[in-house]
């Protein structure tokens, strides 16, 4: 394992420090970050982002889970007395309270052998967060961004999209880093929706029916969520049952849901939605 400036990175922690001073400013520019926002980075590392960001916005809070980091990271940054660090995982840290007066910005090289399960994480509380710039693995963007019938198009992308603006901004090469990985980087933006555009009646009925079709996903609609829905409920909704689970848009995703979740209702309750909620 390599070191870098004292400190032997962790393979367990996914660590690659971000060194290049170039992609570094970069970043900063695509964050644009002002001096009152509610800034949050997560894994700082050795601090090189956290040091420009800090410039701008000295309440930077942070969440290292690396306890080696944080003498490092309160050593070199003593002068700052609004900087706080969290030792904390982030799958299991509690974003949302962090928000006290105004919508998160979340920054941060996420570890990539936890960045999807981070990322869902983090969308579970996209209800406090104003905007998500996140350096990945390349491929986890294109996850991200990918529309229906695209090669990359999965589960990801879809609860992504639902949530978020997806905006893919550049790619970075292996040797900003240290250690280098073996793969290439890129930088995206994640912005909120205001209003969904896509509202699920019950948001846990879609990802059931999501992480369902791509448990399956070279299987067509009818054998893939055969449990779930039959091919006659499929098509009432104007869905071709033998398309696969990839070639479904988030609004064809969220009909079905939403279909299914209307057949859990009592007929009390499909008839005081059809009226209008009190």
């Amino acid at each position: 394992m390599a070191k870098t400036a004292g400190h032997q990175a962790r393979k367990r922690f996914g660590q690659n420090f971000l060194h290049d001073p170039g992609v570094i400013e970069r970043i900063v520019r695509a964050i644009n970050p002002k001096p009152d926002d509610a800034l949050v980075e997560i894994g700082p590392g050795l601090g090189a982002l956290t040091e420009e960001l800090l410039a701008v916005t000295p309440s930077l809070q942070v969440v290292e889970l690396d306890r080696d980091l944080i003498p490092v990271l309160r050593t070199k940054f003593f002068n700052y007395p609004d900087f706080r660090i969290h030792e904390a995982d982030a799958l299991r840290f509690d974003f949302a309270a962090l928000a006290a007066e105004k919508p998160l910005r979340i920054v941060g090289n996420l570890p990539y052998n936890i960045s999807t399960p981070l990322i869902f994480h983090l969308l579970e509380q996209a209800g406090v967060v104003h905007d998500m710039h996140f350096m990945l693995q390349k491929e986890v963007v294109q996850r991200l961004a990918a529309t229906a019938g695209e090669n990359n198009y999965g589960r990801l992308g879809i609860m992504a999209q639902y949530h978020c603006q997806v905006q893919p901004l550049f790619e970075v090469g292996s040797g900003a880093f240290r250690p280098a990985p073996k793969v290439d980087s890129a930088i995206v933006r994640l912005v909120p929706h205001k209003t969904l555009p896509f509202p699920a009646q019950d948001l846990g009925q879609l990802q059931a029916v999501v992480r369902t079709a791509f448990n399956a996903r070279r299987k067509t609609l009818r054998k893939a969520l055969g449990g779930l829905i039959s091919a006659e409920q499929l098509r009432a909704l104007g869905i071709d049952d033998g398309l696969r689970p990839e070639n479904l848009t988030l609004a064809d995703y969220v009909s079905i849901a939403d279909s299914l979740a209307g057949q859990r209702q009592t007929p009390a309750e499909q008839t005081q939605d059809a009226n209008g909620s009190p």
